[in-house]
């Protein structure tokens, strides 16, 4: 992984250098190993690297004749590239996938982008056509942030590095604000800063500096059109080779490398396969708190680090940490987090920063294969309905109400989640009954003063957020649900990932998004996906003979809880208070402190509402205030 800024002055002014290299300073933990500048007049480009692929020979910017390139990611496919184009004649100074990108642009133009499978981020400057090209990869995995007015472009790979202009003043963006209190994250391309904006998942940018005209192309998307034409075992079977290959891929590697282990599916099943492929003993780590079992899922863990015959990791963070380190991470992460997973990830991530330099995760199986629980809940009313009005909204039976009554066991941890659900709007509209799914501003909202929440327009948010659910080509409920996360929450837990991996200097690779997996499963049938309402069925019969049976028949989903709501009864009650009823948080004017003191000694568990005030408030303190 890597850093990079760039900045086009419009004016045709040089670029001051100086700021270029002080903006980049401010991303050092992204690339501590080496790092380089590049400045044409009105183009500047910086680079901070860290070294993964080509340790020798792949500094940054990297320049071929008349382009240049700062990159940040990796281009797992860059061996099969680099092989077709020196079949075409071309030739190469490198071993890096940063020069095949040069190449591929060379051969191919903006076109070549879609041809790269991998995680990325990239500034490329053509001095023939004159155009500066920012593009972002599929899924969002790399961050690429902007801010644009008509004298100048600001890019870099966090916001911070572009507000160490002094041009550029942190102001708060309150739409935005009004999402995150909503959803936890923001949709589409907004950010919390006012003008700052992010360069969207699967998109590219062109600012052409003859005309200064900027375009955006979207190269890639979900594509649900559907094949009705195969069976179940093809698509198992197909399935079952993408994964072997995405994984065998990613681990291309200079640098020792290991993996993630929560011991729920997904981390399990990329650490199995990992060892199948590895020429030494796998590295596994794992977090754990020791508040209870219901913090705790080490054990499943340690069968698949026996399983694979791991060498096994473990940490077990605590409230003390979670004091010390809470602003450091809110500053990593430029954004309030989109939940308090974000502190036991990054202990977990220092952890494999001590041992290894690349690590392989999960993230991403839940929102490819629907492995939320609200799925199966979104789908028990809907047959409901169906059975009650005799209606079908989907004009296919995907899930019945037969079907689904052996997968209700999966509900017995979120009973709070069905109450909430189910006090009102029973039986609306996909659209609307999704939203109340995903929406946190019920039991977030009264923490705000009534002045703050007289200018909360929920419908309008709904409305930003009908447009994304209700795309034309999802036509059944699973494939609208699950297409929102892929392109809404998931860049918020993305974000995450990339940023405590970052803040320790280690590459974090996310296997299960490879962009052929997304084609093949938004290209199966929704009754092949969901059968029954089963979570993850097709992702459970790819994968029924590689887990260990204790993983496979897993009920007891986790996550990452955090024991938040015991600490702030306890040890961190006088640190939250400090942050959260201080004369700063009064004065802003935002928060009712009466109803924060009630919250802080009546959160419950796994609520979300008391950690959404402090990462906010945090973020307020970092970035605004100052």
């Amino acid at each position: 992984m890597c850093g990079i800024v760039g900045i086009y002055d419009r004016t045709g002014a040089p670029v001051n250098g100086r700021l270029l290299k002080e903006m980049a300073d401010k991303i050092h933990h992204r690339g501590p190993d080496d790092e380089g500048m590049f400045l044409d007049n009105s183009i500047g480009l910086y680079h901070k690297r860290l070294s993964i692929i080509d340790l020798a020979t792949g500094h940054q910017p990297m320049i071929d004749d008349d382009y240049v390139i700062v990159f940040n990611g990796e281009i797992y496919n860059y061996i099969e590239l680099r092989e077709e184009l020196i079949s075409k004649g071309h030739s190469f100074k490198t071993s890096s996938d940063t020069e095949v990108i040069l190449k591929v642009y060379r051969a191919y133009g903006e076109a070549g982008i879609s041809m790269l499978n991998g995680m990325f981020a990239f500034l490329l400057y053509d001095q023939r056509k004159k155009q500066l090209i920012a593009a972002r990869d599929h899924f969002g995995i790399k961050p690429l942030y902007f801010y644009q007015d008509d004298r100048k472009t600001v890019f870099a790979s966090e916001i911070k590095a572009i507000l160490e202009d002094p041009e550029i003043v942190a102001e708060l963006n309150q739409d935005a604000l009004n999402q995150y209190i909503t959803f936890q994250f923001v949709l589409q391309e907004q950010t919390l800063f006012q003008n700052i904006k992010k360069l969207l998942p699967g998109q590219y940018m062109v600012i052409d500096l003859d005309s200064q005209q900027t375009r955006f192309e979207k190269y890639w998307e979900p594509n649900f059109k559907i094949d009705h034409h195969h069976t179940m075992e093809y698509f198992v079977y197909q399935l079952q080779e993408l994964l072997e290959d995405t994984i065998k891929m990613q681990l291309r590697s200079d640098v020792p490398l290991g993996t993630y282990l929560s011991g729920g599916m997904d981390s399990s099943l990329v650490s199995v396969i990992a060892s199948r492929h590895l020429p030494h003993q796998l590295k596994t780590f794992t977090g754990a708190f020791e508040e209870g079992r219901q913090f705790d899922e080490s054990q499943y863990a340690e069968i698949v680090a026996n399983f694979c015959k791991a060498e096994m990791h473990k940490v077990f963070p605590n409230e003390r940490q979670f004091i010390d380190l809470l602003p450091k991470l809110i500053y990593h992460m430029d954004e309030p987090a989109v939940g308090p997973g974000l502190f036991p990830q990054y202990m977990v991530s220092k952890l494999a920063s001590e041992n290894v330099k690349v690590v392989l995760g999960g993230q991403g199986g839940d929102e490819i294969f629907g492995g939320y629980t609200r799925y199966v809940i979104a789908y028990l009313e809907q047959v409901l309905k169906g059975a009650i009005f005799e209606t079908n909204d989907e004009g296919e039976h995907i899930v019945s109400l037969e079907s689904i009554i052996p997968n209700l066991s999966y509900l017995k941890q979120y009973v709070p989640m069905m109450k909430n659900f189910w006090k009102k709007e029973v039986f609306e509209p996909m659209d609307r009954r999704y939203f109340h799914l995903i929406d946190r501003s019920e039991s977030t909202l009264s923490i705000f003063t009534p002045a703050f929440q007289q200018q909360f327009c929920k419908e309008g948010i709904f409305g930003r957020f009908q447009k994304s659910f209700n795309h034309p080509d999802t036509l059944s409920y699973f494939n609208k649900m699950t297409h929102f996360d892929m392109l809404s929450s998931l860049p918020g837990l993305l974000q995450v990932e990339d940023r405590v991996s970052m803040a320790v200097s280690i590459e974090s690779r996310v296997p299960l998004l490879d962009r052929r997996i997304v084609d093949l499963v938004c290209s199966m049938p929704v009754s092949m996906k969901f059968k029954g309402g089963q979570m993850k069925y097709v992702l459970k019969k790819a994968t029924k003979s590689i887990l260990p049976k204790q993983i496979f028949e897993r009920k007891d989903k986790m996550g990452f809880p955090v024991p938040l709501h015991i600490w702030a009864k306890n040890g961190a009650s006088g640190f939250i208070r400090d942050v959260l009823l201080s004369k700063q948080c009064r004065e802003r004017g935002i928060f009712d402190t009466d109803h924060l003191e009630k919250l802080i000694q009546s959160e419950r568990a796994f609520g979300r509402a008391l950690w959404g005030a402090l990462s906010l408030e945090l973020w307020f303190q970092q970035f605004i205030d100052q």
